[in-house]
Protein backbone atom coordinates (compact mmCIF):
# COMPACT_ATOMS: atom_id res chain seq x y z
CA UNK A 1 0.00 0.00 0.00
CA UNK A 2 1.29 3.82 -0.47
CA UNK A 3 1.57 5.71 2.42
CA UNK A 4 -0.86 8.08 1.37
CA UNK A 5 -3.33 5.35 0.60
CA UNK A 6 -5.04 5.23 3.73
CA UNK A 7 -7.58 7.03 5.49
CA UNK A 8 -6.44 10.82 6.60
CA UNK A 9 -3.13 10.64 5.53
CA UNK A 10 -1.03 13.36 3.60
CA UNK A 11 -2.03 13.43 0.11
CA UNK A 12 0.66 13.10 -2.51
CA UNK A 13 3.13 15.83 -3.49
CA UNK A 14 1.37 16.96 -7.30
CA UNK A 15 -2.64 15.63 -6.16
CA UNK A 16 -4.66 18.62 -7.57
CA UNK A 17 -8.64 18.59 -6.98
CA UNK A 18 -10.90 19.17 -9.72
CA UNK A 19 -13.84 21.44 -9.16
CA UNK A 20 -17.49 21.06 -9.94
CA UNK A 21 -20.71 21.80 -9.21
CA UNK A 22 -22.31 19.98 -6.51
CA UNK A 23 -25.55 19.46 -8.69
CA UNK A 24 -25.84 19.23 -12.35
CA UNK A 25 -27.22 22.09 -14.41
CA UNK A 26 -30.77 20.46 -14.69
CA UNK A 27 -31.24 20.44 -10.43
CA UNK A 28 -30.00 24.05 -10.54
CA UNK A 29 -32.57 25.16 -12.61
CA UNK A 30 -35.08 24.12 -10.32
CA UNK A 31 -36.76 25.93 -7.45
CA UNK A 32 -35.54 23.51 -4.87
CA UNK A 33 -31.85 23.80 -6.80
CA UNK A 34 -31.99 27.43 -5.59
CA UNK A 35 -30.69 26.74 -1.84
CA UNK A 36 -27.31 25.60 -3.67
CA UNK A 37 -27.00 27.45 -6.26
CA UNK A 38 -23.03 28.20 -6.42
CA UNK A 39 -21.75 25.19 -4.21
CA UNK A 40 -19.47 23.42 -5.55
CA UNK A 41 -17.47 20.71 -4.92
CA UNK A 42 -13.59 19.83 -4.47
CA UNK A 43 -13.22 16.12 -5.37
CA UNK A 44 -9.44 14.39 -5.50
CA UNK A 45 -9.65 10.41 -6.94
CA UNK A 46 -6.47 8.72 -5.96
CA UNK A 47 -5.99 4.92 -7.16
CA UNK A 48 -3.33 2.49 -5.93
CA UNK A 49 -3.11 0.06 -8.50
CA UNK A 50 -4.78 -3.13 -7.51
CA UNK A 51 -4.47 -2.18 -3.75
CA UNK A 52 -7.49 0.09 -4.13
CA UNK A 53 -9.01 3.99 -4.22
CA UNK A 54 -9.20 6.65 -2.20
CA UNK A 55 -11.61 9.58 -2.71
CA UNK A 56 -11.89 12.66 -0.76
CA UNK A 57 -14.72 15.37 -1.33
CA UNK A 58 -15.07 18.67 0.15
CA UNK A 59 -18.19 21.07 -0.29
CA UNK A 60 -17.94 24.91 -0.44
CA UNK A 61 -20.94 27.17 -0.03
CA UNK A 62 -21.19 30.08 -2.58
CA UNK A 63 -18.84 31.82 -0.37
CA UNK A 64 -16.26 29.68 -1.17
CA UNK A 65 -16.71 28.32 2.39
CA UNK A 66 -15.97 24.56 3.61
CA UNK A 67 -19.02 23.14 5.00
CA UNK A 68 -18.57 19.14 3.98
CA UNK A 69 -15.64 16.61 3.98
CA UNK A 70 -14.94 13.32 3.54
CA UNK A 71 -12.54 10.87 2.63
CA UNK A 72 -13.23 7.57 1.40
CA UNK A 73 -10.93 4.52 1.18
CA UNK A 74 -11.63 1.06 -0.51
CA UNK A 75 -9.17 -1.97 -0.52
CA UNK A 76 -9.69 -4.94 -2.45
CA UNK A 77 -7.86 -7.96 -2.42
CA UNK A 78 -7.88 -11.52 -3.59
CA UNK A 79 -6.83 -14.40 -1.57
CA UNK A 80 -6.58 -18.61 -1.70
CA UNK A 81 -8.37 -20.22 1.50
CA UNK A 82 -7.63 -24.24 0.58
CA UNK A 83 -7.78 -23.75 -2.62
CA UNK A 84 -11.11 -21.76 -3.24
CA UNK A 85 -10.34 -18.01 -3.63
CA UNK A 86 -12.00 -15.16 -1.61
CA UNK A 87 -12.23 -11.71 -2.71
CA UNK A 88 -12.32 -9.18 0.36
CA UNK A 89 -13.52 -5.35 0.25
CA UNK A 90 -12.40 -3.24 2.89
CA UNK A 91 -13.99 0.27 3.26
CA UNK A 92 -13.09 2.78 5.89
CA UNK A 93 -14.68 6.55 5.90
CA UNK A 94 -14.62 9.26 7.62
CA UNK A 95 -17.18 12.15 6.95
CA UNK A 96 -19.61 14.85 7.89
CA UNK A 97 -20.16 18.78 8.09
CA UNK A 98 -17.93 21.14 9.26
CA UNK A 99 -18.37 24.02 11.62
CA UNK A 100 -17.64 27.38 12.66
CA UNK A 101 -15.52 27.20 15.43
CA UNK A 102 -13.85 23.92 14.69
CA UNK A 103 -16.05 21.36 15.56
CA UNK A 104 -16.81 18.75 13.50
CA UNK A 105 -20.41 16.40 13.23
CA UNK A 106 -19.60 13.30 11.35
CA UNK A 107 -18.84 9.56 11.82
CA UNK A 108 -15.97 7.20 11.14
CA UNK A 109 -16.99 3.47 9.17
CA UNK A 110 -14.88 0.63 8.97
CA UNK A 111 -17.00 -1.57 6.69
CA UNK A 112 -15.94 -4.97 4.72
CA UNK A 113 -17.11 -8.00 2.94
CA UNK A 114 -15.72 -11.28 1.54
CA UNK A 115 -16.73 -12.94 -0.91
CA UNK A 116 -15.99 -16.72 -1.69
CA UNK A 117 -16.06 -18.95 -5.46
CA UNK A 118 -19.60 -20.09 -4.42
CA UNK A 119 -21.18 -16.30 -4.27
CA UNK A 120 -21.37 -16.45 0.17
CA UNK A 121 -20.90 -12.94 1.09
CA UNK A 122 -20.00 -12.28 4.94
CA UNK A 123 -20.09 -8.52 5.90
CA UNK A 124 -19.75 -6.28 8.78
CA UNK A 125 -19.84 -2.48 9.35
CA UNK A 126 -19.12 -0.83 12.06
CA UNK A 127 -19.65 3.57 13.10
CA UNK A 128 -17.68 4.77 15.31
CA UNK A 129 -17.00 8.84 16.83
CA UNK A 130 -14.33 10.63 15.16
CA UNK A 131 -11.45 11.40 17.65
CA UNK A 132 -10.14 14.87 18.39
CA UNK A 133 -7.01 13.55 15.75
CA UNK A 134 -8.99 12.34 13.48
CA UNK A 135 -11.02 15.91 13.14
CA UNK A 136 -7.66 16.98 12.98
CA UNK A 137 -6.68 15.80 10.16
CA UNK A 138 -9.42 15.90 8.32
CA UNK A 139 -9.39 19.74 8.87
CA UNK A 140 -6.15 19.66 7.75
CA UNK A 141 -7.31 17.67 4.37
CA UNK A 142 -9.83 20.28 4.26
CA UNK A 143 -7.16 22.94 3.85
CA UNK A 144 -4.81 21.28 1.93
CA UNK A 145 -7.28 20.72 -0.61
CA UNK A 146 -8.53 24.61 -0.75
CA UNK A 147 -5.41 25.35 -1.24
CA UNK A 148 -4.31 22.83 -4.00
CA UNK A 149 -7.63 23.44 -6.02
CA UNK A 150 -7.89 24.97 -9.58
CA UNK A 151 -9.34 28.62 -9.02
CA UNK A 152 -13.19 28.70 -10.37
CA UNK A 153 -12.85 28.12 -13.85
CA UNK A 154 -9.55 27.10 -14.37
CA UNK A 155 -9.96 23.52 -14.33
Amino acid sequence: MRPWHALLAPLPDGAVPRRQPVASAEILAMPEGAAIAGWEQLVLELTAGADGLRTLLVVLDRDGSPIAASDHVLYRSERDVDGTIEIEYEHASLGGRLEDGGSFKGTRWRAGSVENEAGDVETSAEPSEPTDSDIAAIRALVAELVRRAPTAGED
